[in-house]
């Protein structure tokens, strides 16, 4: 299997009027403690088991945030003010590392369920076609038989219901010609009518019609963001399991002990 660098996106701090606020108390997401550890520790310990990963950058905290620990090379990468810039920094990074490197795997430092064997699937089934984004999808029946009560959001296709994955294969190319509307897609994601302008108003209504195959997706992003993307449907409810609620912070704690008393 080819190994790829991995970005971990661990820049989020909450703020007061979001539900994990009690929790962090205006402390970085990616260092609040579950299960005896940073909830990013569970997802470098996946990462540096993995046998797709060859390196891991961090990019969000500072280094003097160890004990943070990879069985892989890790470097870490201050936070660069958002999303995109995040990915954007960190794909730099992995080209800087390699200027043949072709891929880039993207996981957000707050699925801390993920394991290796997870990612080495993703990978794997990630790089056996050519696009520029490769977005992971998890069933709504995965989610629910793994995870009851996540709480998570889904949505609805003709192929099913799904929600989104925090592990994504890009490819290091697409460094050199971010779109436009992608840019404009990530800055309007908390305004339903921002996105429509984007991705048009017809799109967003066969979507919430149910009318919307996971083929037509790809074809839209292909026309209208102008990046070759692919719509991965992954097995694994793991890879999209993250923690935005209390609920959900408490439901992944006590997976994560019950896992430590079985290992």
């Amino acid at each position: 299997m080819p190994a790829v660098d991995a970005i971990v996106i661990a820049g989020g701090i909450p703020k007061p009027d979001e539900p994990l606020y009690p929790l962090t108390q205006g402390k970085s997401k990616a260092l609040l403690e579950i299960a005896g550890q940073p909830m990013i520790q569970w997802v470098l310990d996946a990462l540096g088991e993995a046998q797709a990963i060859r390196r891991v950058v961090v990019i969000g905290l500072e280094d003097d945030h160890m004990p943070l620990r990879c069985r892989k090379t890790i470097s870490f990468l201050p936070n660069q003010g958002g999303m995109l810039p995040n990915v954007t920094s960190g794909v730099q990074w992995v080209v800087d590392q390699d200027a043949s490197a072709q891929y880039a795997l993207i996981v957000s430092s707050d699925v801390p369920a993920i394991t290796a064997a997870v990612v080495d699937w993703i990978v794997e089934n990630s790089l056996q076609t050519d696009h520029e984004v490769h977005y992971s999808l998890i069933p709504r029946a995965a989610m629910e038989q793994r995870f009851p009560g996540s709480r998570r959001s889904f949505f609805y296709f003709k192929d099913g219901a799904f929600t989104g994955g925090d592990v994504i294969l890009v490819a290091t190319r697409l460094l050199t010609h971010v779109p436009r509307e992608m840019t404009d897609l990530v800055d309007a994601r908390k305004s339903i009518f921002r996105q429509a302008s984007i991705i048009g108003l017809d799109t967003l209504l066969l979507l919430f019609a149910r009318q919307l195959s996971l083929k037509d997706v790809e074809r839209v992003c292909h026309e209208r963001l102008h990046v070759p993307g692919r719509a991965l449907v992954c097995p694994y409810a793991e890879a999209g399991m993250d923690v935005d609620k209390p609920a959900q912070y408490e439901l992944l704690k006590r997976d994560l002990e019950s896992r430590k008393k079985t290992s």
